[in-house]
C-alpha cells in the first residue's frame, strides 16, 4: 500500500518546531475530549440522582446506571472499527473527522433536552460521532510528519497532552455545571465545547492540506503480491506480540473507564467531599488522572526524546507499558 505523505507545504508552516496542523488537531481533539469526558463525568450521576431532588435525574439504581454506562462505553470503542473502515475505504480521515464532529455537536445538543427520546438519541449520535472522529484524527497526526522524523513521537505526546487538558477542564467545568446548576446544562456545555473544536478544525483546513484525504485503492501491484506470500517466523512473532499488546490495552482501558462509572458512584456515596466548608462535586475526582498525565507526560516525552537522540530508543510496547 502506498504511504500517505503530507504535502510539502505543510513543512513550511511551523509553530513551536512542529507543523501548524498539529495544533489544529490538538485543539480539535482537546475540545472533542472536553465534550466526551464532560458528558462522561456526569452521566452516571445524572442517572442515579433522585427525581425528587432540586437537580433531578432519572432516579435509576446503581446497577441500572452502571449497566447503561457499560453498554454505552463498549459501543464507543467498538464504533472505532467501522469508523476507521469508512475513512479508509470511502471518504478519508479528513471528512470522517468532520462528520464525527457534526454528529457529536448534534448529539450533545440533543442531550440538553429533558425528554427520554432525546437522552437515548443523544447517546446514539455521540457513539457514532466518536467512532468517526477518534481513530481518524490520531491517524492524521502521524501523517503530518515525514517518515523517520524525530519530532513525530513528541508530536503525539503534545497531542496526548491536549487530550488530557480537555479531560481535566471537562471534569471541573462540566462537572460543576452539571451537579450544581443542572444536568442538562452540563450536557449542553459539553456540546458547546465540541462546537468550538469543530470550528477550529474547519477554519484550520489550510494547515492540513492533503493530510487525511481519500486516495482510493492505493494498493500497488507489489503490495498485492506481498499479501499472498506466507509470513516468515519473525513476522509471525511480531503478530503474536501485537495481539498481546491488544490484550494489555483492553485490560487497561477496561479498568480506566471505571472512572466514569463505578468510581464516580464511589466518590458520590463513599467519600467525604467537604473541603474548606464546600462540598466538592463528585465528578471533580475524575480530573486527577488527567492532571497527573499532563504533569508527568511532559517529563516522559523529554526523556524519550533524549534517548532517541542517543540512539537508545525504546520499543513501542515498552512505551505503552510505561
Amino acid at each position: 500500500m502506498q504511504e500517505i505523505t503530507p504535502d510539502n507545504s505543510l513543512f513550511k508552516n511551523q509553530l513551536f518546531g512542529h507543523p501548524t496542523g498539529l495544533f489544529v488537531l490538538f485543539f480539535t481533539e482537546m475540545w472533542e475530549r472536553f465534550s466526551y469526558y464532560g458528558m462522561r463525568a456526569i452521566l452516571t450521576l445524572y442517572l442515579v440522582s433522585k427525581t425528587t431532588e432540586a437537580n433531578s435525574g432519572l432516579g435509576w439504581s446503581n446497577t441500572e446506571a452502571l449497566e447503561l454506562y457499560g453498554w454505552y462505553t463498549m459501543f464507543v470503542y467498538l464504533m472505532s472499527i467501522p469508523g476507521g473502515y469508512i475513512a479508509d475505504k470511502f471518504i478519508g480521515q479528513k471528512k470522517s473527522v468532520l462528520v464525527g464532529g457534526i454528529l457529536l455537536v448534534i448529539g450533545h445538543g440533543i442531550l440538553a433536552y429533558t425528554e427520554m427520546w432525546a437522552f437515548y438519541t443523544g447517546l446514539v449520535l455521540i457513539v457514532l460521532g466518536v467512532g468517526m472522529l477518534k481513530p481518524n484524527i490520531s491517524t492524521m497526526v502521524g501523517s503530518l510528519y515525514k517518515k523517520g522524523d524525530l519530532r513525530r513521537d513528541k508530536g503525539f505526546t503534545i497531542f496526548y497532552i491536549g487530550i488530557n487538558i480537555g479531560s481535566f477542564l471537562a471534569s471541573i467545568i462540566v462537572g460543576y455545571v452539571g451537579e450544581v446548576i443542572g444536568w442538562h446544562y452540563g450536557f449542553g456545555l459539553a456540546g458547546i465545547g465540541m462546537l468550538l473544536g469543530l470550528l477550529v478544525y474547519y477554519f484550520g483546513q489550510p494547515y492540513l492540506q492533503n493530510v487525511g484525504n481519500f486516495i482510493g485503492d492505493s494498493t500497488s501491484k507489489e503490495d498485492k503480491e506481498l499479501l499472498n506470500k506466507p509470513l516468515t517466523k519473525i513476522e509471525k512473532d511480531r503478530i503474536i506480540v501485537l495481539f498481546i499488546s491488544f490484550l494489555l490495552v483492553i485490560v487497561f482501558w477496561g479498568a480506566y473507564e471505571q472512572a466514569g462509572g463505578l468510581l464516580n458512584l464511589y466518590a458520590l456515596e463513599k467519600t467525604n467531599r467537604m473541603f474548606m466548608g464546600m462540598e466538592v462535586p463528585a465528578s471533580w475526582f475524575q480530573s486527577l488522572s488527567a492532571l497527573f498525565i499532563i504533569i508527568i507526560g511532559t517529563a516522559v516525552a523529554r526523556y524519550w526524546a533524549k534517548r532517541k537522540l542517543k540512539g537508545k530508543n525504546a520499543s513501542s510496547i515498552f512505551k505503552m507499558l510505561v
